[in-house]
């Protein structure tokens, strides 16, 4: 069986390491384009890159797969392809390639959350189950026909790159599973109910940002599902942004309930940091970090700062 597979982040590395378990012949891999990162902009593989590498595999990275992309995707010859979290959208041009078609390894329980940030979302608004669902492609978004499903709880305090790490095996299992039944079938090829459908965007920066305004619960959902990108960020009331790396919900602090959310309820090295958040609730904050500082327990900030 000639694979090629498309993908990009951590995610998907289990997936093309249970391809290569398999023994499938990996003929090529396709990956985003090396973008800078960090302070000193620096050029880094991605992890399925370095993955592919490492097995010697041939890399491509085509800054749109639709363009300049499909005349590498189609010398290659593929009877399947596999994705996982590639971030591009597929042509049906590329989509004839593969004469058995293209199984895509989604991080939801389609047909909820279609998307590209499907364990991230499902922590910000409440979900306490998700799985990871395999399907076959076809043009719209995530609306191809389901093959197999995998249900996984969430764990209540997870974060969205614990959950990853989670679902991220599980899809390599599902993903196993699915091509040893392919392409002879042994599951019932299942159509989306549209009706049942949800889709969530991508996820920036702007979203991170937490209003004080909202219920303790619905604000720790959101400093989790940001976590670790782009990450929840306070405004103090002096103006400096900290990042909440993690916090917890108080029904009740204090009997005085004349304040208006956002204030500073305590801010002490034995009780910690507190906030008055929306609804009578208040938001004890558990790791935070400073500008330019590193992630800490704001008991110990507060031992050598005020706020």
């Amino acid at each position: 069986m000639r694979v090629v597979f498309m993908g990009t982040p951590d995610f998907a590395v289990p997936s093309l390491e249970a391809l290569y378990r398999m023994g499938a012949e990996v003929v090529g891999v396709f990956c985003q384009p090396d973008r800078p990162k960090g302070r000193g902009n620096k050029v880094e593989y991605c992890p399925v890159k370095q993955t592919a590498l490492a097995h010697g595999t041939p890399v491509f990275q085509p800054q749109r797969i639709r363009a300049d992309g499909a005349q590498d995707l189609a010398a290659l010859r593929p009877d399947l392809c596999v994705t996982a979290a590639f971030g591009q959208i597929l042509s049906q041009e590329n989509l004839d390639v593969p004469r058995w078609g293209t199984v895509n390894v989604h991080a939801s329980l389609l047909p909820r959350y279609r998307g590209p940030a499907p364990i991230n979302w499902a922590i910000i608004h409440g979900e306490t189950e998700t799985g990871v669902t395999t399907m076959l492609t076809d043009k719209g978004l995530d609306t191809g026909d389901i093959l197999l499903q995998r249900r996984v709880p969430i764990p209540e305090d997870a974060t969205a790159g614990e959950l990853t790490d989670i679902l991220k095996l599980t899809g390599a299992e599902l993903l196993t599973e699915t091509l040893t039944r392919f392409p002879d079938g042994g599951f019932v090829r299942t159509p989306q109910d549209p009706a049942l459908a949800s889709y969530d965007p991508m996820l920036s920066k702007a979203l991170g940002q937490l209003d004080l305004r909202w219920d303790a619960i619905r604000l720790c959902r959101l400093i989790r599902g940001v976590n670790p990108w782009p990450g929840a960020v306070l405004t103090l009331p002096d103006g400096q942004a900290m990042k909440v790396w993690r916090a917890e919900p108080l029904d009740h602090f204090s009997s005085d309930d004349s304040g208006i959310a956002g204030g500073i309820l305590c801010a002490d090295a034995q009780n910690g940091l507190i906030f008055r958040a929306g609804n009578g609730t208040a938001l004890r904050v558990l790791l935070m970090q400073m500008p330019g500082g590193k992630r800490m327990d704001p008991r110990d900030y507060l031992r050598g700062h005020r706020l």
